[in-house]
């Protein structure tokens, strides 16, 4: 299984609460262009409208740029394939204020390429800075078990 694109400040901007396995619909050149680890998901959400999931703001630069179409968007919206029951569970869960969908992980499985979505909260100013006191305290550790 590899990892082809993450969102690291996703899992550091907010709490994970529930995480989902999605399938992607993608054209040809971009599955290419995913396999070679082009994508980007920096700034990238999901929403639930009349009943589907859409990613929103991921960028798939073209495979070859001098070879494509003039019309290519490499910020389209592309399609998520959920189950019915998974999309109505999102959707009550994203009239809630509070909470996103952010994509976390796109990689392959098998001869697919998946995206892990999940359902996430904010996190306030003051949680971010225990998360970076805690990844640096563990650092140290690391260190000093490392030097004996």
């Amino acid at each position: 299984m590899a990892n082809y694109a993450e969102n690291r400040k996703a899992r550091f901007n907010y709490e994970i609460l529930e995480k989902y396995e999605t399938g992607i619909e993608l054209l040809g050149t971009e599955v290419k262009s995913v396999r070679s680890g082009q994508m980007s998901l920096e700034g990238a959400f999901v929403i639930i409208r009349g009943g589907e999931a859409f990613l929103i703001n991921a960028n798939i630069p073209p495979y070859q740029p001098k070879n494509t179409e003039k019309d290519y968007d490499p910020l389209r919206n592309r399609k998520l394939l959920l189950t019915k029951k998974e999309i109505a569970g999102l959707a009550d869960s994203e009239k809630n204020k509070s909470l996103t969908i952010v994509p976390i992980l796109v990689y392959n499985k098998g001869r697919k390429i998946k995206a892990e979505i999940a359902l996430v909260k904010g996190k306030k100013k003051f949680d971010k800075r225990e998360t970076i006191k805690k990844r640096e305290t563990d650092r140290e550790v690391r260190r000093e078990y490392k030097g004996r």
